[in-house]
């Protein structure tokens, strides 16, 4: 069987949901669906922490050190460069880029 992959899930997932939210499926098919969507949760949640820690290490500087630095769209390289010691102080006192809370999918809860 082919590896599963992440936005393949999560288009079944969002499926699952759109049915069950429809409200007019038997208690039987409803538990299918729901013990479908919580594995596909926990593997979208999975991937995301995957995802997360890869970003993490292109992030470290030669220290090792991570220094997030906050998405801007708008920011250009040059601009990046040229304000980088501003942005290392005002990052400092920022929460960090994620959160174990930010990258777990919401609407899903599950008992650990």
């Amino acid at each position: 069987m082919a590896k599963e992959k992440f936005e393949d899930a999560l288009e079944k997932l969002e499926k699952i949901v759109s049915k069950m939210e429809e409200g007019d499926l038997p208690l039987e098919e409803s538990l299918k669906y729901f013990e479908e969507g919580i594995r596909l949760s926990r593997f979208c949640n999975q991937k995301l922490d995957e995802a997360e820690k890869r970003v993490e290490i292109l992030l470290k500087d030669k220290e090792g050190k991570v220094n997030p630095e906050p998405f801007s769209p708008l920011t250009t390289p040059q601009e990046s460069s040229s304000t980088e010691s501003r942005k290392r102080t005002s990052a400092e006192s920022e929460p960090p880029l994620f959160s174990s809370s930010q990258t777990k999918l919401r609407g899903v809860r599950e008992e650990e």
